[in-house]
């Protein structure tokens, strides 16, 4: 059985972060690990606060694990600080791990700060290079490029820029766009893969689009297929979608 690893933030709904990425990763027959990042108080209406793991004990998790057993893929999620980047960069290089998926988490569906001063400077400088792709949605890779993307010409240039900073693979994603969910892939040459704009707010969608895109690389699936596959599953999860809480629907994974 192939297995993947996710880096990422505990979310007591199981709507979001590692709890939604293991439901991913069985979804697609993968074997899910987890190393927690931070401990959230949220709810489907919103996050409360944030208990970011200290370094030492993050790097703890990751050795005693890697030091048995090897993945397939890693998809990080929430890294709340630049010290968090840190260590899983080194540990990477460590390791030499391979597939590495970054969605870099800032802000949470409800608006919340998700990472500290500094952690977006560390993440382009230590991670990016290291990593396969890399799945900001419209605002993060706004904020990541430096420029402000109102559409996909917009897009296409906030996607040049980050190429530049090392990874192999962009994927905007663009579900916030108006008139579509259109996602842009670029690795030196663009694709876009549209889909059906769907209603409503939900939460997750971002660790579950990027969870797929991990297990798929597991799988041996190329970059640009595995991008496609992981969007389908996506929405199909959305249209899935029910609602437990007050709030955000959660996915149905």
């Amino acid at each position: 059985m192939k297995i993947a690893l996710t880096i990422a933030g505990s979310d007591p709904t199981g709507g979001a972060g590692l709890q939604a990425d293991l439901k991913v990763f069985r979804a697609f027959g993968i074997h899910g690990l987890s190393v927690v990042s931070a401990i959230t108080a949220q709810n489907t209406e919103g996050v409360d606060s944030i208990f970011p793991v200290i370094k030492d004990f993050l790097e703890k998790q990751l050795h005693v694990l890697l030091s048995d057993i090897r993945p397939n893929a890693i998809k990080v999620g929430m890294l709340f600080s630049s010290e968090a980047v840190e260590v899983v960069a080194n540990i990477m290089k460590k390791y030499a791990l391979s597939n590495l998926i970054i969605d870099p988490v800032t802000v949470s569906s409800s608006g919340a700060s998700l990472a500290e001063n500094g952690t977006l400077d560390a993440l382009r400088e230590k991670l990016f290079p290291l990593s396969k792709v890399i799945t900001p949605n419209i605002y993060e890779a706004s904020v990541l490029a430096g420029i402000p993307i109102e559409g996909k010409t917009d897009m296409e240039k906030a996607a040049k820029i980050l190429k530049v900073m090392g990874p192999e693979v962009i994927v905007i994603t663009g579900g916030h766009l108006e008139e579509i969910a259109l996602d842009l892939y670029y690795n030196g040459e663009f694709h876009t893969v549209e889909g059906e704009k769907l209603e409503g707010e939900y939460h997750g969608t971002g660790c579950t689009f990027s969870a797929a895109l991990a297990a798929l690389l597991a799988l041996g699936y190329n970059p640009l297929e595995s991008v496609k596959r992981a969007k389908e599953f996506t929405n199909i999860a959305i249209k899935k979608a029910y609602h437990p809480g007050k709030g955000m629907g959660l996915l149905s994974l």
